[in-house]
This record gives structure tokens, C-alpha cells and sequence, in this order.
């Protein structure tokens, strides 16, 4: 008795044993056949993208990521969906897929990439600083963010400079609201206007305008001293400028009479000039 119920022992033992090996084949197997799914749809996104066809490329990196969110495939997948609706302007779509990526893989490697391709997304549809406002603030807003978390990268140089064309808008902005304002003589409106331009956007090209409307406004309303505080700054920092010309001649009434009267006075002697060429050169006849 005790000879059989030690074979039967022996065999069960054998039988699970058996079990246990095919379980561990299987599980082998399935982890393998899921990575070679992931690559393949990884692959297939990667392929569609060269040849342009975007749409079909990010539901591929899509799937590749759901496929295996654990792998280090998944954020790689996620981010080229991003740039695939980004490579052809679809970005709503692309600016979706970046927010779900930074909220999902906020320590990826790369994760500074993602920040600057937003700020790319919206930068790339701002064309009328008059009506874009919202895009332009949200381009500034991330490049501002890489600039601060990620200083020392390609991205945070190349953010720099979009922050400075962006001010440029933004001052452009103001100066247009302003200058419609100064038409209206809206004073204190115009003043808000050109004064942000002076306090916030100080290293665009608009401050020297600014600065003279400033000038303008203040010498008109009878504020002569402060007219005379934003000249000085004007004339330290833009002497040679055509708006230090244009408020020193707010101040000396003259000097604008005397620049006409110079201009006019060279105009008729180059005239001269001209016509004694002629009679020296001209054809024979």
C-alpha cells in the first residue's frame, strides 16, 4: 500500500512540475508576443510619418502605448503621437496629446521636450497680435517654464528667442491699442498703454515710440515736468533716433520749422545740381 500511494505521489509531483514549466513557457511566450506587438505598432506609427499620413501614425504610437503602458515604449509612443499631429498643424490634436503626456509622464526623460513642442504649438498660430492674445500667452507661458526648469538646453536658447519676438507682439499690441487711444485723446488710457510698453516690453523696438507718446501726452495735457522726465530718458538712451528728433521738436517749436526749411533748401540745390549735370552731359545735337 504504501508502494502505491508513493507512485501516486511521485506522479502528481511529475504532474505539476509539468504544469508549472508550461505556465512559465506560456507566460514567456505572451511577454514576448506583447513586445513584438508593441514594436510592430510603433514601427507601423514611424513608417506612416515619413510618408505623411499622420492621422494613421499617432493611432499606431496610440496603440503601441496602450499595448504595454508599463515598457519603456509607452511615453516614446505617446510624445511621437504628439509631433505626428504636430508635423502637419494639427494642433488641437497635438496640443491634447502633450497634455495628456506631461500629466501622465511628468519625469520622463524628455519631458522638456514636451514643454517646448506646446509652446510650439501655439506659437506657430499666432499671425494677429491683435486677435491671438490667447495663443500668444500660452506660447510665452511654456517657453517661460522651459526657460525656468530647463536652462541649460537647445530648447531653453531657441525659447529665449521666441519669448523676444513674442514681447515684440505683445508691445506691438499696446502700441496699437495706444496710438488708437492718443487719436480718441483718451489720455489716461493711452498713458496705461504706452507705459505698460515701457515697463514690461522695455527691450522691443516700440519703447523709443512709447516713450515720445509719453512725452507728447504729458506736454499736451500740461504736465510739462513729466513731459520733460520721459524726454530725458528718451534723449540718454535713443539720441540719435528719429522719435528723440520728433520730441525735441515738441519742446522747440522752431526746430521742426528749421528741419522743414533745411530739407527744402537741400531739395532745391540738389534740383540745381541736377539740371547743371544735364546741360553738361546731355546728348549732342
Amino acid at each position: 500500500m504504501k508502494l502505491i500511494s508513493f507512485f501516486y505521489l511521485f506522479v502528481s509531483l511529475l504532474f505539476l512540475i509539468s504544469c508549472s514549466k508550461d505556465n512559465i513557457k506560456k507566460s514567456v511566450i505572451e511577454e514576448k508576443s506583447l513586445e513584438l506587438q508593441v514594436s510592430e505598432a510603433y514601427n507601423k506609427g514611424f513608417e506612416a510619418l515619413k510618408i505623411g499620413d499622420v492621422i494613421y501614425a499617432a493611432k499606431n504610437f496610440n496603440e503601441a502605448e496602450t499595448l504595454f503602458p508599463q515598457s519603456t515604449w509607452a511615453p516614446r509612443a505617446a510624445l511621437m503621437a504628439a509631433y505626428s499631429y504636430y508635423s502637419q498643424d494639427y494642433y488641437e490634436n497635438a496640443i491634447a496629446e502633450l497634455e495628456r503626456f506631461i500629466f501622465i509622464y511628468p519625469y520622463y526623460k524628455n519631458i522638456d521636450y514636451a514643454y517646448y513642442l506646446m509652446g510650439l504649438c501655439y506659437y506657430e498660430q499666432i499671425v494677429d497680435e491683435k486677435k491671438d492674445l490667447k495663443t500668444i500667452i500660452n506660447a510665452k507661458k511654456n517657453f517661460e517654464f522651459i526657460i525656468n526648469n530647463f536652462p541649460n538646453t537647445e530648447y531653453s536658447l531657441d525659447a529665449e528667442f521666441k519669448i523676444d519676438l513674442i514681447n515684440d507682439t505683445l508691445a506691438s499690441k499696446e502700441m496699437y491699442i495706444g496710438r488708437y487711444y492718443f487719436k480718441k485723446k483718451k489720455w489716461i488710457s493711452a498713458i496705461n498703454r504706452f507705459r505698460t510698453v515701457i515697463d514690461k516690453y522695455e527691450t522691443t523696438i516700440y519703447t523709443e515710440e512709447a516713450l515720445h507718446r509719453l512725452v507728447e501726452i504729458y506736454y499736451t495735457i500740461g504736465l510739462k515736468d513729466e513731459a520733460k522726465k520721459y524726454a530725458k530718458v528718451l534723449g540718454y538712451n535713443y539720441q540719435s533716433s528719429q522719435w528723440y528728433e520728433k520730441t525735441y521738436s515738441v519742446f522747440n517749436k522752431s526746430y521742426e520749422k528749421s528741419k522743414k526749411e533745411k530739407i527744402k533748401k537741400n531739395k532745391k540745390k540738389n534740383t540745381s545740381v541736377l539740371k547743371r549735370f544735364k546741360s553738361l552731359f546731355g546728348k549732342n545735337e
